[in-house]
């Protein structure tokens, strides 16, 4: 089944009843996949939104309401998100932002590119918030990381975004849809119309200070628990490793594939694959750090990642980077090569 349709598929399973979104390659499979099935499903709604803008405001209305709901879009269309993503962290409703990245800045191309990296675990709009992010790196895991995606969101009442690329999107793999999860949801706040009782309402305009700087710590503190609860990675070939690849999404993919190459050539090189890239699973790293202190950061970016990789090192081991930015992709003997010369050298810098 192709990436981008997969996404659908596992996200109609899990419940979402509201998809709204506007057309951007290469992502484009996903919301024609939603219109034609959503139709199918009972209570299921599907809009064509007439910008990106009004899309993420849609999904934050129809999330107040109760409904589990997404949107998805490509690097420039995540931007004219941002703010409506902002609003949705602020008034702590739940909801699925699905970005398959292309090449960029400004509007680049639609070739596949990780680029937005910083955009998605850094927030990317304005304010103290976070979004969970989730990076996927097989058909499987968009099936299974889409419906954990929900799930999340409703946990922790947030936006959690699923960050892949065009590459994977068009992709067609085996996939196996896992049993979703009963939902469970405190819906307290949830607006369902006039009723007895005290009125209920969400908000994002908080003019107090002081009560702004209240509900920015209790943020805060719900962050802080995602991050120590919530990190997920894949450790390849990393008990014996002298030299750690550290890499993401199809880029793992890349990356496992030379690893598997110089294994065969006696190289003991391992991958160590950041699953839930916001919160970064620093502390795992760290752990593999205490066996080898020799690594290389590859992206299909200029370098983004790499700033976590050092935060989470915090000055132990030499880090490398490798990277193709703008759309190109490198194949898994180009990478080898790079490996290679990192693992011989006996003075290992910066590149």
């Amino acid at each position: 089944m192709q990436g981008n349709k997969v996404i659908g598929e596992a996200a109609i399973r899990t419940g979402c009843r509201f998809y709204a979104g506007y057309p951007i390659t290469p992502q484009n499979e996903l919301p024609e996949y939603m219109a034609e099935s959503m139709c199918q499903v009972k209570g299921g709604v599907f809009i064509q939104s007439e910008s990106e803008i009004a899309a993420i405001h849609m999904v934050a209305g129809a999330s107040a309401a109760g409904a589990r709901a997404m949107t998805s879009s490509s690097s420039p269309g995540i931007s004219l998100k941002q703010e409506g993503i902002s609003s949705m962290a602020a008034c702590e409703l739940p909801g699925v932002i699905v970005n398959m990245m292309r090449g960029g800045p400004g509007l680049g191309n639609i070739s596949p590119a990780q680029g937005d990296y910083f955009q998605a675990t850094r927030g990317g709009g304005h304010g103290d918030y976070r979004t969970i992010v989730l990076a996927p790196a097989s058909g499987q895991e968009l099936a299974d990381l889409t419906m954990d995606a929900f799930d999340l969101a409703d946990e922790y009442r947030m936006p959690v975004m699923i960050l892949a690329d065009g590459m994977m999107g068009q992709m067609m793999e085996p996939v196996v849809f896992k049993e979703p999860k009963p939902r469970q949801y405190r819906e307290r706040y949830v607006l369902k119309g006039a009723g007895a009782g005290k009125s209920r309402f969400i908000r994002g305009l908080i003019l107090d200070p002081r009560a702004m700087e209240e509900h920015n710590w209790k943020l805060a503190r719900k962050y802080e628990v995602i991050a120590q609860k919530e990190t997920r990675h894949e450790a390849f070939n990393t008990e014996d490793a002298q030299l750690i690849v550290t890499a993401y999404g199809t880029a793992a993919r890349i990356a496992k594939g030379a690893i598997k190459r110089l294994h065969d050539a006696g190289l003991k090189v391992g991958l160590f694959r950041p699953i839930t890239l916001w919160p970064f699973p620093s502390r795992e790293l760290q752990e593999i750090s205490e066996r080898t202190d020799n690594f290389l950061v590859f992206e299909l970016s200029t370098g983004q990642m790499i700033e976590d990789v050092h935060l989470a090192l915090c000055g132990r081991g030499y880090v490398n980077f490798y990277g193709r930015p703008g759309g190109v992709v490198p194949t898994p003997v180009e990478l080898a090569h790079v490996i290679a010369r990192q693992y011989s050298k006996k003075d290992r810098h910066h590149e």
